[in-house]
């Protein structure tokens, strides 16, 4: 939601590169003080890099470009089926088995797609709308790709912050290179202060902490209880939409936000005794 408030004035390139940058920012700031901020080795570099171009460019970016022709509602519902996405990458490369039951989910999931776009096929004629949609399947496409090159890779985390900053602070350059190319205006004058704030906290609350928040639930909880608070926040964000932001919320986008939450968690669902043969 708060991408969505932060596009209202902001271009959609500048809202993603500013954010990211305020977060190298902060990260940066909180290494220095603890005396770990350092060049890392050029291998680790790329690593970084290729992190920060599909999760930070590709996810984060196209998401908050994508939400100035849609609804933070519909953009948050089709960030849900990324795990989906995962699932079907990770068969791919043959980091996962298949299983009827993960089928199942992921048919479960196709079906909540089809009951977003049920009564909106017209809308697709909209180019705006259209390239909007696309961005958005693009950017879970990022995020997917990333989590599945981490998983492929096995790659040590390391000092995780020092590699968030130097994550942030690639993504940042670059995608405010991005918005002076594809920009069409970008009158300074026109920010307006709500924009802004949305803007600052997305690189608070958005960038940093949910980040050092996930990496913590990550060491009190499963993934899989992890990925359940995803879906949840799925749920608040369509919510606040409609509170906030007037967003209309069929009976059928309730149906469909059912569906795909449901698929996710079946596809993505392991039982005690798998995750001990894991």
């Amino acid at each position: 939601m708060g991408i969505r408030v932060a596009v209202e004035s902001i271009p959609g390139w500048f809202v993603a590169g500013i954010r990211q940058l305020l977060a190298a920012i902060i990260m940066g700031t909180i290494l220095m003080f603890r005396k770990e901020l350092k060049w890392i080795d050029w291998k680790n570099l790329k690593y970084q890099i290729v992190f920060s171009t599909l999760m930070l460019i590709g996810a984060n970016g196209l998401t908050t470009v994508a939400e100035e022709n849609v609804t933070s509602s519909l953009a948050s519902l089709i960030s849900a089926c990324a795990p989906i996405l995962v699932f079907l990458g990770s068969l791919a490369v043959g980091l996962q088995k298949f299983s009827f039951r993960a089928m199942t989910g992921i048919l479960i999931c196709f079906c909540g797609i089809i009951f977003i776009f049920w009564d909106g096929l017209k809308d697709l004629a909209n180019p705006s709308y259209r390239n909007g949609i696309i961005l958005m399947f693009c950017a879970i496409s990022g995020w997917a790709s990333g989590t599945i090159f981490t998983k492929k890779m096995n790659i040590q985390s390391g000092n995780i912050s020092l590699n968030l900053f130097y994550q942030f602070a690639f993504a940042g350059i670059v995608q405010i290179i991005l918005a002076f190319i594809f920009s069409d205006d970008y009158n300074f004058g026109n920010w307006t202060l709500k924009s802004i704030s949305a803007m600052v906290y997305l690189a608070v609350f958005g960038s940093v902490t949910a980040f050092f928040a996930f990496h913590y639930a990550l060491t009190k909880i499963t993934p899989i209880q992890v990925s359940i608070l995803a879906y949840i926040n799925t749920i608040i964000a369509i919510f606040l939409g409609w509170l906030l932001l007037d967003e209309e919320i069929s009976a059928k986008f309730i149906i469909a936000a059912c569906l795909i939450i449901c698929g996710v968690f079946i596809t993505n669902y392991k039982s005690k005794s798998e995750r001990r043969l894991a």
